[in-house]
């Protein structure tokens, strides 16, 4: 099947090339175990520390945060923003995702008593809303942490979906967030745990070979389906 043709062609031709994408990426990179926590609780302090920084530098922070008995919301809520802003240093911007940690458990505590499950009975769509209405969630921490912590079918986008699909010729250069979900959703089946996985390999392949600079296309397993659009090398 030629990119071109799918790309132009029926939508079942569309379905057809993102599952061959997927099952390349996964049959090279494996299962990804994305995302690494021990909690559901953990998923989100991660999603709103990864926030334009490194996970290596986030895994640092959450340490702390571990070390010090912090990764509860009653016990975020219930320290200083100083003491919580010493320890997430490590992850960058630490004043302003220190208000970010902070305003979400005190969303929680004031919306479900503290209870994330109680949270996650909410319907989707209803939620989504409300997560993208608190301090310093955007739409793609509020889609990692539905995906992740809340297992719920929606799939989260970033820099390396816009990078790896715009240089497949899937996208071009101003699709918003919203356009790039719903290409994805609308064209795959509605399962959460193929949501979950396809984000993370799009993510290891562009970590690995789809690089902003000097991408290494040699060696890529999507290499011979991809015409390489905006890639001078």
């Amino acid at each position: 099947m030629s990119l071109s043709k799918s790309s132009t062609g029926r939508s079942q031709d569309i379905q057809a090339l993102l599952m061959a994408i997927y099952e390349r990426l996964y049959k090279y990179f494996g299962p990804s175990h994305w995302w690494p926590a021990d909690t559901p609780f953990e998923i989100i302090v991660g999603a709103i520390l990864t926030q334009n920084v490194a996970w290596k530098n986030v895994e640092k922070a959450i340490i702390n945060l571990r070390d010090a008995g912090l990764l509860e919301p009653e016990a975020i809520y219930g320290t200083s923003k100083e003491e919580l802003e010493t320890l997430i240093r490590p992850a960058g911007f630490y004043r302003a995702k220190a208000k970010k940690l902070k305003a979400f458990v005190e969303h929680l505590r004031k919306r479900y008593n503290g209870s994330l499950s109680a949270m996650f009975s909410r319907p989707l769509t209803e939620l989504r809303q409300e997560m993208l209405a608190i301090y310093g969630i955007g739409p793609e921490t509020a889609d990692a942490i539905l995906c992740y912590a809340g297992n719920y079918p929606i799939m989260v986008m970033d820099v390396y979906t816009r990078r790896v699909f715009t240089r497949m010729g899937f996208f071009d250069d101003n699709i918003s967030y919203d356009g790039m979900q719903a290409f994805f959703m609308d064209n795959l089946p509605e399962d959460q745990h193929l949501y979950k996985e396809y984000h993370a390999l799009i993510d290891g392949l562009a970590k690995h070979f789809c690089r902003k600079n000097r991408p290494e296309c040699q060696g890529c397993p999507l290499g011979d389906i991809c015409p390489r659009i905006g890639v001078n090398i």
